[in-house]
């Protein structure tokens, strides 16, 4: 007791003193009363409790007891000890009061860090930011040059060593005119920039000779002054290749893209076509992209193939689709008013003229597409005035003297042998090859007979005129196996014909054409004449399928009767239009 009594007497003394330290000090006794709680311990830790002195130190603050009360228990001191209350973190010292060897109570001692802490985070900040800054500037895919405002260099990226060859130990400090002047620069944007207060672009040559593109940005202070020069660096070379990669992506884009729209047309034409066979599906495909170019088509074939409706539909595909499509019938213009209808004539140029002249069917077909059938039938003189507008795109009216522009597109179609008529003196040549750009030949009707059932029906929708008619199997068989030496302009005429005559729902074989009908006694048809050896077997073929069909009664028997594949048969099925025989 009288060593307490001793040290309250010097507390009493030194409380003024410890009073005006900032750091706080705490005593407490064996069994944790507060003997002594100074100004900057009660502001810490206690503003609230009034008169902490006398109180045990549960009640002061009771998260601090459990680790002074075990140093009370084993008399080790606790040293920077951290802290972190809701108001304040500190650092504590706290020791054992140690009177003839007993631990007689415990001394803290501990300061106000948080405004230390708040300095430490700022500043672990700005390292965070330097580190960043530091990373971007490195790994900028262009080259950094920084000087400061008398021009000496004190930055250079990695990126800027690639781009020049040249190492930044040989230019780091190196101030801008010595550089200049030793030839390693022929120009420097640095000086410029300095001189001019603003942002400039030029192109630098290296030493070795490699020329760059180089962008100098000054850097003001608070008084207006440059500081610094960041010069952003670029070799010419790299765009170069980045521009020609940019400009491949750009044309592999736009040929997709022309992919899709070819394709989509291809669709369109498919169905608006009626085309099943893998022959008129090869024809739709070049014409898809030949109506993507503006090049001379010519389209041969037999009379009533399509060869005007093929035309038609490269016009409405092609950008020239918002213009006219002129179509022209070479062969039923009289051979003495042929170049007056095709390329009009001048004022007064007959008796009898129109005296304002008159514009022919070529120019009439300005901006658009002009359609040319029957080419072969053309005189050599008018081979040779289509000559000059394909070649030179200008004519001359009859009774002109001054040559006509024109911007048209040619589509020519013939059902004649052009290169034989070139062989016999028929034809021009010279005239042949202009025409024969993009060849299109569309085969007979005989030879794709898996459009007729399609081809068919969409007739029967045309012709039918809103009567709901049909074709019983046995007339479209019979249909499958003509020749069609009129195509589809004769198919056309049947059908057409078989619907004004049946006088029921459903065209039989009573209202097919003399020519198509059974022989009698149920015999079938002989095979029409004129077939090739190939389209012979397709039409025996489609007659033993049929009656196998008509013989059992599901497909899995017809094909095991037939020794093949079901799935072969059903392609064959589909191909002849024999659906309808198969049993339900």
């Amino acid at each position: 007791m009288a060593a307490w009594k001793q040290m309250a007497q010097a507390l009493a003394v030194l409380a003024p003193v410890l009073d005006a330290t900032d750091n706080g000090v705490v005593i407490i006794d064996q069994d944790g009363v507060v003997l002594f709680y100074n100004q900057a311990a009660a502001r810490l830790l206690a503003p609230e409790v009034a008169q902490p002195v006398g109180r045990h130190l549960s009640q002061v603050r009771p998260e601090g007891w459990p680790d002074l009360q075990q140093i009370l228990r084993t008399g080790r001191p606790q040293i920077g000890r951290r802290i972190k209350f809701p108001s304040a973190t500190i650092i504590a010292n706290r020791n054992p009061i140690v009177v003839e060897g007993r631990v007689v109570g415990v001394i803290s001692v501990f300061q106000d860090i948080s405004h230390y802490e708040t300095i430490i985070s700022e500043l672990q900040g700005y390292q965070k930011l330097h580190r960043e800054m530091e990373a971007i500037f490195e790994t900028s895919h262009d080259g950094l040059y920084i000087t400061d405002g008398a021009a000496n260099t004190i930055r250079v990226n990695s990126a800027y060593e690639r781009i020049t060859g040249l190492k930044r130990q040989d230019l780091l400090g190196r101030n801008m005119r010595e550089l200049v002047a030793e030839k390693v620069f022929d120009h420097s944007v640095t000086l410029d920039v300095l001189r001019q207060g603003r942002s400039l672009t030029i192109m630098q040559s290296i030493q070795g000779g490699k020329q760059v593109m180089v962008t100098g940005t000054p850097v003001y202070d608070e008084e207006g002054r440059v500081v610094l020069v960041v010069t952003n660096v670029r070799d010419m070379t790299s765009l170069n290749q980045l521009r020609a990669q940019l400009e491949e992506t750009r044309l592999l884009s736009a040929r997709y893209h022309q992919s899709l729209v070819e394709q989509e047309q291809f669709e369109h034409v498919l169905q608006d076509m009626v085309v099943k066979s893998s022959a008129m599906v090869q024809v739709v495909q070049k014409a898809v992209k030949a109506a993507a170019v503006d090049a001379v088509v010519l389209l041969s074939g037999e009379s009533g193939v399509g060869k005007s409706m093929l035309a038609r539909v490269i016009h409405q595909m092609s950008p020239r689709s918002a213009g006219p499509f002129m179509k022209i019938s070479c062969g039923t213009i009289p051979e003495s008013l042929m170049e007056s209808e095709l390329f009009g004539y001048s004022k007064g140029a007959f008796t009898g003229a129109d005296p304002a002249g008159k514009a022919g069917l070529i120019q009439a077909g300005q901006a658009g597409t002009v359609f040319l059938d029957e080419v072969a039938e053309l005189t050599p003189a008018m081979q040779v005035k289509l000559l000059q507008v394909i070649e030179e795109r200008t004519f001359t009216r009859v009774g002109g003297t001054k040559p006509t522009s024109v911007d048209v597109r040619i589509i020519a179609a013939t059902n004649r042998h052009l290169k034989a008529l070139v062989a016999a003196g028929g034809f021009r040549e010279d005239l042949y090859y202009r025409l024969n750009v993009v060849p299109i030949d569309i085969p007979p009707l005989r030879q794709r007979r898996e459009d007729i059932p399609s081809l068919c029906l969409r007739l029967l929708e045309k012709t039918s005129r809103g009567q709901a008619k049909r074709l019983e199997p046995e007339v479209l068989d019979a249909l499958m196996r003509y020749g069609y030496p009129g195509n589809v302009r004769e198919l056309l005429n049947m059908v057409e014909r078989m619907v004004i005559m049946s006088e029921g729902e459903a065209i039989t074989l009573a209202d097919l054409p003399g020519e198509l009908r059974p022989a009698p006694g149920g015999a079938a048809p002989p095979l029409p004449e004129g077939l090739g050896l190939k389209d012979t077997v397709a039409a025996l073929e489609a007659q033993v399928i049929r009656r196998a069909l008509d013989a059992h009664p599901s497909l899995a028997q017809t094909a095991r009767a037939l020794g093949v594949h079901p799935s072969t048969l059903w392609r064959k099925i589909i191909r002849y239009g024999l659906r309808g025989h198969i049993a339900n």
